[in-house]
Parts: structure tokens; C-alpha cells; sequence
């Protein structure tokens, strides 16, 4: 009971210097130094008036406190000093006055974070440039392995990337790996769940995730390897269009990135069809995307999102076939152009909650056909399209599949057709086109 006291009163009790500091009161620091306060005082979590003044970006304070003795490396209890502070607030004076007054340029968080890397995402190469100057380690690492450059690159901060990289920052670091069980409805079918990796990340995967096309030519310039890829095998090039990042895709393809980069079980012209991305579908395919690959793999996808994601019954999917399933007309001409065979029938099968039984497997052979009249699951429920644009666009995909070749009488594995698809969906016009064409109902009148 009395320890308790003790440090519930030591906790409580007042610390005029502190809180002059933390409200920038000058002559109250001045005042409280002459009359002998103890400099290096510190709050119950370790922070001392120093980290204040910095934190506030009080340089008048600061000078004073050092003067009198401050510790320019007290640390608090996330491991934070006074110079952390600085750089977060990206202030060149802060950070060159302590630094001259001995401050440490590597002492860390808990975690790893480090000052440099702090200065980095706070998009300050100039206190970046002091602290490299003081023997800052550009290289170190935080948790999970990330580095300053990398952390510059998230934030979208060419000019520090510029400086990291002129002081030895190493642009084929990589963060560490782990893995990560996932799963893709239906998410109760348990081999539907599967360890996917992640990390193994280089500064170059995070300008193509964040759109950094500045950072993304420095790096390059340096040597970086355009066809980087993560753990899992998603490339440079299919991380930037994913995320519908056009810029970044075509400066990689012209720096000679794969184009058909698929390890991780997809490609980035998968991607672009999956985003309705018809510009990054032309970029990529004058860049040597082949238009007839398929699917690999499926993607993993958090339970009721809408995650852009590969179901199980896209697998084996080719990039026609996936524009003419997402009703996507332009892009399916391009696609043809560029040698897309738009006879493909995709042979797919997949797990469904059976009636009697917890699962039953369905197969499915949908011609592109059938996916434009709306079969062959793996729709896009992430793209809001209002009904009426959706079976325009329907009868359009429909209308050049049918050109193309395909088969308007094809069935399903239990005898439906594009007819009987486009009816049950009440797209009259899908279905008098295809009646048009000679399309006849797979499943008999009653």
C-alpha cells in the first residue's frame, strides 16, 4: 500500500519545468533554470522537458535547456528522444542543434524505428542529410525489416528517396516474410483457406503499390530490378496494376519488366481486365502482355468485402474470357486484336453448400458466350454498374463473341444456355439477340 502511494505521488506530483515546456512558455523555462529545477526531470512515462521543446519545435527552449545540462538522449518509455521528436516535425534547426549537442542519429524505438526513418516519412531531406552526416545508418531496420528508403517510397517522397540513395541506402533491401492464412468464399469450406506469404517487399514494390512513379525512376536509375517480386510472386509490374497504377505499369514495361509475370498464379493483363481498365489493357498488351495466358490461381478475399479477387472458378480463365464474364465490349476487341481465341470454353469447377450434404463440388464449361449472358460465376459484385448499363453492355460482349465465332447454342454441364441465362437475368435484349442468332432454350418448356 505505501509503494503504491509513493508512486502514485511521485506520478502527481507537479513538474513545473515539464509543463512550461509543453506550452512554450520561455520565460517560465528561463525563469525555472535559474532557480535551479532540475533539467532532466521527467514525466511517469520517461519524457523530459527537451522532448517538449522539441516536440513543439521550441528552439529558444531547447537551447536553454542544453545549456543547462538537458540529456539530449533521454529516452521515454516507447524508447522515443528528443531528436525522434525533431524529426518527425521535419525541423532542420531542431535536429542540427541537437545533433550538435551530441545526440544520437541511430537511437531507436522499441521497434527499430529510427530517426532517419522517421525524417524519411515525414518528407525532409534535409534533416535526413544532417543525420547521414552525423553517421546515421540509412540501412537499419525496423520491425518487419523495413528500411528508411522504403518507408520514403510509402510516403511518397522522391527528394529523400534522391538523398537516401546519394548516402548508401541499399534499394535491393527486403522486408522480412511471413505467412497469413486466407481464405475466398465460401469462406466455411476449409480448403478454400490457404497460407498465403507475404512481405519480401523492395522499395521498388512499394512505389508500384503507392503510385510513386518519381521514386520508381530513381530507383531504376540506381540499378533496381524492374522485375521484383514479393513472397508470394506478385511482380513489380502486377502489384502497379492491381492497383489500376498505369503510369507506373508502362514505365516498368519500358524499362523491360515481364509483361507476363505470373508466379504468384496471375498476370497484370488479369488484373487490368478484372479493374475494366481499358487503357492499362492497351499498354500492356502493345507491351507484349500475352492476350491467351489464364488464371492460375485463386485470391484470397476478406468475408462479405470487395476485395478485387480471383474466386476458385475463375481458374483457368484467359483474358477474353474474363472481359466477356465482366461484360466489358472494348476490351474485348483489343484483346482479340492481339490474338485472344475467343472460342475458349473455360472448364471450371468449385464447391457450393449442397442440399443434404455441407458440400458439393459443381462443374461448369462456359464459352465467353455464356459468360457475357451472365454464367460461369466469378462476377465483378465490386463494380457497381446500374442495371441498365449492365445489359447494354452485356449485349454489346455478346454481339462480338457472337461475331467472333462462338457458339450461341452452347450448353452448361446441367443443359442451360446464354438464353436461358439471359432470361432468368430479364435482359430482353441479350435474350432477343440471341433468339436472333438461332439461340434456343436448353431447358424445356413446361
Amino acid at each position: 500500500m505505501f509503494l503504491a502511494l509513493t508512486i502514485f505521488l511521485l506520478a502527481t506530483a507537479p513538474l513545473p519545468l515539464i509543463d512550461a515546456a509543453k506550452n512554450v512558455d520561455r520565460e517560465a523555462v528561463r525563469s525555472l533554470l535559474k532557480q535551479g529545477a532540475n533539467v532532466n526531470a521527467t514525466q511517469a512515462d520517461g519524457t523530459t522537458a527537451l522532448h517538449w521543446a522539441s516536440y513543439r519545435d521550441d528552439l529558444e527552449s531547447a537551447d536553454l535547456l542544453i545549456r543547462s545540462g538537458a540529456n539530449v538522449n533521454a529516452r521515454n518509455d516507447l524508447g522515443a528522444t528528443p531528436l525522434w521528436a525533431a524529426c518527425q516535425n521535419g525541423s532542420e534547426s531542431m535536429v542540427g542543434r541537437l545533433l550538435t549537442a551530441g545526440a544520437n542519429p541511430n537511437a531507436a524505438l522499441l521497434l527499430g524505428e529510427t530517426p532517419v526513418m522517421v525524417a524519411g516519412r515525414s518528407g525532409s531531406p534535409a534533416v535526413v542529410e544532417l543525420l547521414a552526416a552525423k553517421g546515421a545508418n540509412v540501412n537499419a531496420r525496423a520491425a518487419r525489416g523495413q528500411t528508411a528508403l522504403m518507408w520514403a517510397v510509402a510516403q511518397k517522397h522522391p527528394e529523400v528517396v534522391k538523398v537516401l540513395i546519394a548516402n548508401g541506402a541499399d534499394i535491393h533491401a527486403r522486408s522480412d516474410s511471413w505467412t497469413e492464412v486466407m481464405a475466398v468464399p465460401p469462406h466455411g469450406y476449409l480448403e478454400y483457406n490457404r497460407a498465403i506469404p507475404h512481405g519480401n517487399d523492395t522499395a521498388l514494390m512499394f512505389a508500384a503499390r503507392v503510385d510513386d512513379l518519381a521514386s520508381a525512376k530513381l530507383l531504376v536509375a540506381a540499378g533496381a530490378n524492374v522485375n521484383d517480386e514479393d513472397a508470394w510472386g506478385v511482380s513489380a509490374v502486377v502489384l502497379a496494376a492491381h492497383s489500376g497504377f498505369t503510369d507506373v505499369v508502362e514505365f516498368l514495361l519500358e524499362k523491360g519488366a515481364n509483361a507476363n509475370s505470373d508466379r504468384a498464379g496471375f498476370t497484370a493483363l488479369h488484373e487490368a481486365v478484372m479493374r475494366r481498365d481499358e487503357n492499362l489493357v492497351k499498354v500492356l498488351l502493345d507491351h507484349g502482355a500475352d492476350a491467351n495466358l489464364p488464371v492460375r490461381s485463386w485470391t484470397p478475399t476478406r468475408r462479405s468485402s470487395r476485395d478485387f479477387n480471383f474466386p476458385p472458378e475463375l481458374i483457368g480463365a484467359t483474358p477474353f474470357w474474363l472481359a466477356a464474364r465482366f461484360t466489358e465490349p472494348e476490351v474485348m476487341r483489343l484483346l482479340a486484336k492481339h490474338g485472344a481465341d475467343p472460342l475458349f470454353v473455360l472448364r471450371s469447377e468449385r464447391m457450393v453448400e449442397g442440399r443434404g450434404v455441407a458440400w458439393e463440388q459443381r462443374k461448369e464449361a462456359t464459352t465467353a458466350v455464356m459468360a457475357a449472358a451472365g454464367m460461369g460465376g466469378g462476377g465483378s459484385p465490386w463494380t457497381e454498374i446500374e442495371r441498365s448499363r449492365r445489359e447494354k453492355l452485356a449485349l454489346e460482349a455478346v454481339k462480338i463473341a457472337v461475331e467472333l465465332g462462338v457458339d450461341v447454342n452452347a450448353k452448361s454441364v446441367n443443359g442451360s444456355t446464354a438464353l436461358d441465362s439471359a432470361r432468368r437475368l430479364k435482359w430482353d435484349s441479350v435474350a432477343a439477340f440471341l433468339v436472333e442468332k438461332g439461340a434456343k432454350s436448353g431447358t424445356p418448356e413446361k
